[in-house]
């Protein structure tokens, strides 16, 4: 499905955490850093208290505006744009040019999308409801002009005979043009009329089936019943958590949080089994139908524009290309990891044995003996190694790293408007030539009515306008931490350290992008390329030298973890990673397979490659394929190989060029100018292979994975 272009760039983020009240330039000891960072939050909270009404230059991003000033914005928004193409489209085809076709389209992308982001911002971070749901009526008025706009056929005419006319242009302009398009061609506009009416009818019956699918998993009611002695292995909080039945059971119900947790750590065999059945017969032949659908109608869609199948259609404008180098990459590392998760489900299997007797090992107890296998192998307390991670500490930590690696500086704005107390905006400079290189907010602790999940939004793009004006970027960054309570500090779960990681990853790939075009910035580039730099940045949260800097005792920060559970955290990071891979890649492959073939039996499918990837495990009796794709069916349909594909390359980039030297500067300048500063303007594999000095490889991801901690 064609997405607008807003919604595009909203969704081109990632999940995970971040707070901070703090930050200032970072150097020095870990020790000091902290100290120094710590002492620099209090003086920046007491001072940003004293005014929050002032702007960040070179910003159109507005903050706070009113419920009816957000809706006025919306529809100003939609007559400019209006007004715009009104004009492009006025343009006779032997008249057409750079400057009276391309840069006003390009203009009006860099002017509008702060703007864009001003009306969307408030359904994310609001405390006011009625900003809220402004915020919400707003985006849906834009959204569907901008997919108006996206249809309009005297307009691609004009852009059409532009892109044949051959007037020279440089290559990130030609890349531009040839990108607007392609939009409208992906939008049915050089189809004929019968086949343009085909489509869209085709992409309502998708859209509404899609909906359809989602929607009858998440009306999904089912639970099942177990007496407590049926549930042993599940902490109390759990048990509380769940409601009663009249004769005192527990009730189990299939949401995912209360499925994983009773998988991974229920003792009772036939309860994870009677679970793991009743969550993959989820709504049953009812998505089973939808699905069989959905994919034939998805292929009838593709082939109106010439491809042969779906998963053709879906992957040519990503990295991949080709369906069937998808599959090609698949298989490949499929069968490269098939001796170590060997070794692994003979582990396995032997832990079953000697806890549960000489019962069959199946799919639902894999969860459960990997984390079995973890305890036994490793002196890992995940609850007291919180109190190595305090929120502020950590964050002066990545700011060291990220000023160290990229040649960045920090900078605090202390008196900027903000929507909560809790928001700081920090303003990014280059280090060598004091150049702003652009700002980005931190929106860190749960509240209520503010978004639920983490992420980074980009709320500007860096740009360079016809008159020769640059935007910088600017970012923000949303996540879900627990405040201080009591004078006690904010304390990380490791994972929450990771994902803050990723997160800044994020930020740092956006400011750091130096595009013309703001079609081409920062987050914009192409979904199999975007998490690469930040899951490249996760790698230091398992390092000595990186966990040093960003750990240290709550209660004395000068005391960071030590160098066992460094060494712990490395190997535990990718223990028993085989079998999980493989299991990933069977839904991989099922996506792949039924969008690329016809007449699938998609349950004949299912039953015949979990076998065949699993290592002979079977699937589960009963189990319907169709309650356990919802990837596949919207948002990811065709794609959902793209997380694997991500994290290989990420792991190329990390062990080839900064694993034998964390803070090489040199390198991390490299990273910033090749890989970050291009954004969207090149092909993934070029700006890899100019990175590297040679085509990415699997290589270092399968050396990773291993044997690794058996």
């Amino acid at each position: 499905m064609a997405e607008s272009e807003a919604t595009a760039e909203r969704m081109t983020v990632r999940t995970h955490k971040k707070r901070d009240r703090n930050l200032v330039t970072l150097t020095g000891a870990a020790a000091i850093i902290a100290l120094t960072a710590s002492f620099a939050i209090s003086a920046f909270n007491s001072r940003r208290r004293k005014s929050k009404n002032k702007g960040i230059e070179g910003s159109t991003v507005r903050i706070n505006i009113s419920p009816n000033e957000i809706l006025k914005l919306a529809n100003r928004i939609i007559a400019k744009s209006k007004e715009v193409h009104d004009s492009i489209a006025s343009v006779p085809i032997d008249k057409v040019s750079y400057a009276n076709v391309i840069a006003p389209l390009a203009d009006l992308e860099a002017e509008q999308f702060p703007l864009i982001q001003t009306c969307v911002i408030p359904k994310l971070v609001s405390t006011s409801e009625d900003a809220r749901k402004a915020s919400i009526e707003a985006e849906r008025r834009i959204d569907a002009h901008i997919a108006t706009c996206s249809k309009r056929e005297d307009v691609y005419r004009v852009v059409k005979a532009f892109s044949v006319k051959g007037e020279w242009m440089n290559s990130e302009a030609k890349h531009y043009v040839k990108c607007l398009v392609t939009e409208f061609e992906r939008n049915g506009l050089n189809l004929t009329i019968t086949k343009r009416e085909e489509a869209q009818r085709l992409r309502a019956q998708i859209d509404e089936l899609s909906l359809r699918y989602v929607q009858n998993l998440n009306d999904d009611s089912t639970f099942v019943l177990f007496s407590e002695t049926e549930l042993v292995g599940l902490p109390p909080e759990y048990l509380k958590s769940l409601d009663k039945a009249e004769d005192g059971k527990f009730k189990v119900t299939m949401k995912s949080h209360h499925v994983q947790a009773l998988l991974e750590l229920c003792k009772v065999g036939t309860t994870r089994k009677i679970v793991a059945t009743a969550y993959g017969k989820r709504c049953g032949e009812v998505n089973l139908s939808v699905l069989e659908r959905l994919v034939d109608l998805r292929h009838k869609y593709a082939r109106l524009f010439g491809y042969s199948n779906y998963a053709d259609y879906a992957v040519d404008l990503r990295m991949a290309k080709t369906s069937s180098k998808v599959f090609e990459f698949l298989e490949d590392i499929s069968a490269s990891l098939t001796d170590t998760a060997s070794r692994e489900l003979t582990m396995l299997k032997d832990l079953k044995t000697k806890e549960e007797g000489e019962l069959p090992f199946g799919i639902e107890d894999l969860q459960y003996y990997v984390k079995r296998a973890e305890e036994k192998q490793f002196d890992l307390d995940f609850g007291a190694l919180k109190q190595y991670f305090p929120v502020d500490l950590v964050l002066s930590g990545i700011f060291k790293i990220v000023q160290d690696l990229f040649g960045l500086r920090f900078q605090v704005i202390a008196e900027a408007e903000v929507w909560h107390n809790d928001v700081s905006v920090i303003s990014v400079f280059d280090l060598k030539s004091a150049e702003l290189l652009g700002y980005f907010y931190l929106d860190l602790y749960k509240r209520e009515g503010k978004y639920g999940h983490t992420c980074v939004l980009a709320l500007q793009n860096c740009a360079l306008s016809s008159n020769g004006a640059r935007k910088v970027p600017v970012a923000l960054l949303i996540s879900q931490l627990k405040k201080d309570i009591g004078g006690c500090p904010s304390l990380l779960r490791f994972s929450e350290v990771v994902s803050l990681f990723h997160e800044f990853g994020h930020v740092v790939q956006h400011i750091c992008n130096r595009a013309c075009f703001a079609r081409f910035s920062g987050l914009r580039v192409d979904p199999d390329f975007v998490e690469i730099p930040a899951l490249v940045l996760e790698n230091w949260c398992y390092e000595s030298l990186s966990l040093k800097l960003i750990s240290g005792f709550h209660q004395d920060i000068t005391k960071p973890i030590n160098d066992e559970i460094c060494k712990s955290l490395k190997r535990w990071r990718y223990f028993f990673s085989a079998l999980k891979i493989k299991q990933e890649i069977l839904y991989c492959l099922f996506d792949q397979i039924i969008h690329s073939v016809d007449n699938v039996d998609i349950v004949e499918l299912f039953k015949h490659l979990h076998p065949k990837v699993m290592l002979g495990l079977p699937k589960l009796e009963g189990v319907n394929p169709a309650s356990c794709f919802p990837r596949s069916v919207i948002g990811y349909e065709a794609a959902c190989y793209s997380r694997i594909w991500s994290e290989v390359f990420a792991a190329d980039l990390f062990t080839s060029k900064f694993r034998s030297d964390l803070l090489n500067h040199n390198v991390g300048m490299q990273f910033r100018d090749k890989v970050l500063s291009p954004g969207g303007t090149k092909d993934p594999i070029e700006i890899l292979s100019d990175f590297l000095g040679r085509e990415p490889s699997t290589q270092a991801f399968l050396d990773s994975r291993a044997d690794y901690g058996l």
